[in-house]
């Protein structure tokens, strides 16, 4: 399928739904993966949070409190963000809740659960809540950021960052450690799955037009923004092949074991819709797939239904 557009490629990756369905993604992983990724957790988890939260300029609405909380990032720096409460029913469990390249300015009014407190941190170096200086805030240019090593990788730092956000939020309410869930789309769905197979208190997850899967894949395909800016430094810089695979969210789709719905675009020009769906293919445990028409464009016919038919069906998934 296809859809209007402007872009110099083919936003499809040149595949059909039914060629997406049938992708089986061949992936090398490294000898060392697991390892990398646990070492990684437990570095995590073992450093101080130095957590603060205060009442917070923003209003939030007629359901929801919000508070802003920073914490201890692992590179000299503050990771900021909002929690939220909801005003009118006991917190009975929590949400970990990712973001896009262009990192996030507001809170997320709008959880699938109204009984959830929510977390929603801005990773490493990205605007409005996490800058920090030396690490570009553009995501063409933070992908590339400490890319070199796998131990520099800013991607790296962002998949720390989920993990300590969920430490926050446990500390700040206790009542959310009774059950821990995540969501996260595009940059945040790549991320997101990058974080899920090595920590046992998240218990499902959404992840949304995820990005940085099957990067052997995705090399090849043009696109927009971040991936692209991936695409380009690899054909120039080969060997940095070897970095990307410690962050390929397909390989770390494996060895998620826990429930995951996944909403995959058919068309996306900024997320190759092949990468989506080989993180999908590549999930170890029980998955739900539900098929957007497309991601990162909007105004395309029927995409309110679609907004509320998933809507609909995180309410089900969460419940």
């Amino acid at each position: 399928m296809s859809l209007p557009h402007s872009c110099p490629f083919d936003p499809t990756g040149g595949y059909s739904p039914e060629e997406l369905l049938a992708l089986r993604p061949v992936i090398e992983e490294p000898a060392d993966f697991a390892a990398f990724w646990r070492a990684t957790f437990a570095e995590a988890l073992a450093a101080p949070l130095d957590w603060s939260i205060k009442p917070s300029a923003h209003p939030g609405n007629a359901d929801h409190v919000v508070f802003d909380i920073e914490f201890a990032g692992l590179l000299g720096n503050r990771i900021g963000g909002w929690l939220t409460q909801p005003r009118n029913v006991p917190v009975t469990r929590g949400l970990l809740i990712g973001h896009g390249y262009g990192g996030r300015d507001a809170p997320d009014l709008a959880p699938p659960v109204a009984d959830a407190a929510t977390i929603q941190p801005v990773c490493t170096g990205l605007p409005t809540r996490s800058l920090h200086t030396g690490i570009p805030s553009q995501g063409g240019e933070h992908v590339l950021h400490g890319i070199d090593r796998r131990e520099t990788y800013v991607h790296r730092h962002s998949v720390m960052d989920l993990w300590r956000a969920a430490s926050v939020l446990h500390e700040a309410v206790p009542a959310s450690r009774s059950r821990l869930d995540y969501l996260g789309g595009s940059f945040g769905g790549g991320i997101g799955a990058l974080a899920l197979p090595w920590d046992d208190r998240i218990r499902s997850a959404y992840l949304c037009v995820p990005s940085f899967g099957n990067h052997p894949l995705r090399l090849q395909l043009p696109c927009n923004g971040s991936g692209e800016a991936f695409r380009l430094l690899a054909q120039k810089r080969p060997e940095l092949r070897s970095v990307l695979s410690y962050f390929d969210a397909a390989l770390a789709a494996r060895h998620i074991t826990i429930p995951v719905l996944v909403a995959a675009a058919a068309f996306d020009p900024s997320v190759p819709p092949a990468g989506q769906y080989s993180v999908y293919h590549s999930l170890g445990g029980p998955k739900e797939l539900f098929q957007l028409t497309a991601g990162h464009f909007d105004g395309y016919p029927g995409q309110s239904r679609e907004d509320l038919e998933i809507r609909t069906a995180l309410a089900r998934f969460f419940a």
